[in-house]
């Protein structure tokens, strides 16, 4: 039996390959071991065939294991080019929609004491946008709401440009307000999606929930 296994980010790096194939694998859990890489880290996460799964999954032949490093928070869309607001906003204009709220990400110039000369973004791409999907499923159901899309940026991302757009209809602002604030924090702790910071003398993978 033999599965594929992905590596993102840090991971890819510390490795030396995106890819590789594992034989004799039974569980998730038995992934992690099978790679040599050390000790497991902290809030690591595994994806087979695309959706989230814990340790004590069994594994079948031809299965891909993604390893997830842990999340940073990219409508359902992913783009390489520039995120243009308007045209988000298009995405969820609505006849029934009494407001608009909209989250743009922004790369600023200054993060943990050092000075950011830019971003570099990186996803699981064929899992991110379905993740995406999934939370305005979510937030739909906790909302009155008309419409959600999410945009997300990868690559290099300059300081100063956007790497990330929310917009969200509703009938009422307060319902567009809070979802559009609770589909933020939903993208940046569960969508297979890294960040690395750009310094002027280094740079370092940023984890979840930054």
């Amino acid at each position: 039996m033999t599965v594929t296994v992905k590596l993102f980010a840090g991971l890819r790096e510390l490795a030396g390959y995106a890819e590789r194939e594992l034989e004799d694998i039974a569980r998730v859990s038995d992934v992690w071991p099978a790679l040599g890489l050390g000790e497991e880290p902290p809030g690591l996460l595994y994806a087979v065939n695309k959706e989230y799964a814990g340790p004590d999954r069994e594994l079948a032949d031809g299965d891909v294991v993604a390893l997830i490093p842990p999340v940073s928070g990219g409508a359902f869309r992913l783009t390489h080019g520039p995120v243009n607001l308007t045209s988000v906003v298009v995405e969820v204009v609505d006849e029934r929609a009494g407001a608009i709220a909209t989250f743009l990400g922004t790369v600023r110039s200054h993060s943990r004491g050092r000075d950011v000369i830019a971003l570099e973004y990186e996803a699981y791409e064929e899992m991110a946008e379905d993740v995406m999907a999934g939370i305005a499923t979510e937030v739909h159901g906790r909302f009155d709401l008309c419409k959600v899309a999410m945009v997300h940026r990868l690559g290099r991302v300059e300081v100063g440009e956007t790497s990330v757009a929310i917009a969200v209809s509703a009938p009422h602002r307060r319902d567009a307000l809070a979802a559009c604030a609770e589909a933020i924090e939903a993208l940046k702790a569960r969508v297979p999606l890294w960040k690395k910071e750009l310094y002027s003398d280094g740079e370092e993978w940023i984890g979840r929930g930054s």
